[in-house]
């Protein structure tokens, strides 16, 4: 460890005020990463973990998901990270844009799933 921090989150939601703290340590020295590129670091790690939240449990349906035994939790989370990394390599803005450009398209989404076209 060669920092701590702390950030504190204050929010107003109907006339309430909330006030957050968040701890954190990391392997960065002081020259490496000041106060605001720790900052810059914390935020764009929670917006790639809420992008991606959203995505499985949303738009993938991980959330209304009740496979709850055996094995089967981790297949399905492997599937859906799979499914997350084909539609990393179509182009479009976002992953919902991708499946919905892959179901008019069916031979984008063979072609991605390297499945021989067929006459």
């Amino acid at each position: 460890m060669k920092q701590g921090f702390e950030i504190t989150r204050e929010r107003t939601i109907h006339g309430v005020k909330t006030v957050e703290f968040e701890y954190g340590i990391t392997s960065l020295s002081a020259e490496q990463a000041d106060a605001k590129a720790l900052l810059k670091i914390v935020c764009n790690h929670w917006k790639i973990e809420n992008e991606l939240h959203c995505f499985h449990d949303v738009t993938l349906g991980g959330d209304a998901c009740r496979v709850r035994s055996g094995t089967a939790p981790q297949v399905l989370a492997a599937s859906r990270n799979a499914v997350v990394h084909l539609l990393s390599k179509i182009e479009a803005t976002r992953c919902p844009g991708a499946i919905e450009q892959l179901q008019m398209n069916l031979s984008q989404a063979k072609q991605l799933l390297r499945v021989p076209q067929t006459e």
